[in-house]
C-alpha cells in the first residue's frame, strides 16, 4: 500500500489577492477554479510536483456560518498551520516575495542552527509562510 499527498489547502480571505500572489509572485499554475454559494476554490499546481496541488479556499465556503466565521477569525489572527515551501534560490524568491503586494516579511534569509538556510512572511490572507533554500 503506498499513500502519498494529493492536495493542500490554505484559507484566504481575498482570492484573487492569494492567486496573484502564489501564482505571480511563487510561480505556481493555475489549473482549475470552482464557484458554489458565492465562494471560490482555486487548484494550483507547480511543474515540479504535479503529483501535489494546493487548493485556496475561503473559509466560508461549504461550511456552516459558525464553523466558517470560527475559522475566519482565525486567519484574521494569522493562527492557522504554518505553509512550509522550497526553493532553488531562496534570495530571488525572497526578493520577489518582498516585492508582492500583500506580503509581510518577517525574517529574511537566515542560517538557522539546524542546518536549513530560510525565511519567513505572511502572505496576503496573513498565513504565515516558511520558505527555504532546496
Amino acid at each position: 500500500m503506498t499513500v502519498s499527498i494529493a492536495s493542500l489547502h490554505i484559507l484566504v480571505d481575498d482570492p484573487d489577492a492569494a492567486l496573484a500572489f502564489y501564482q505571480d509572485t511563487l510561480g505556481f499554475t493555475k489549473l482549475f477554479e470552482a464557484e458554489n454559494g458565492g465562494y471560490r476554490w482555486i487548484t494550483l499546481g507547480v511543474p515540479s510536483q504535479p503529483e501535489i496541488q494546493i487548493v485556496l479556499e475561503q473559509p466560508h465556503g461549504g461550511r456552516s456560518q459558525e464553523n466558517g466565521d470560527a475559522l475566519a477569525a482565525l486567519l484574521a489572527k494569522g493562527e492557522l498551520q504554518m505553509i512550509q515551501l522550497k526553493t532553488d534560490d531562496l534570495d530571488e524568491t525572497f526578493e520577489k516575495i518582498a516585492a508582492a503586494p500583500g506580503a509581510e516579511v518577517l525574517q529574511e534569509p537566515t542560517d538557522q542552527p539546524w542546518g536549513q538556510r530560510d525565511a519567513a512572511f505572511r502572505d496576503p490572507a496573513g498565513n504565515l509562510v516558511r520558505i527555504a533554500q532546496r
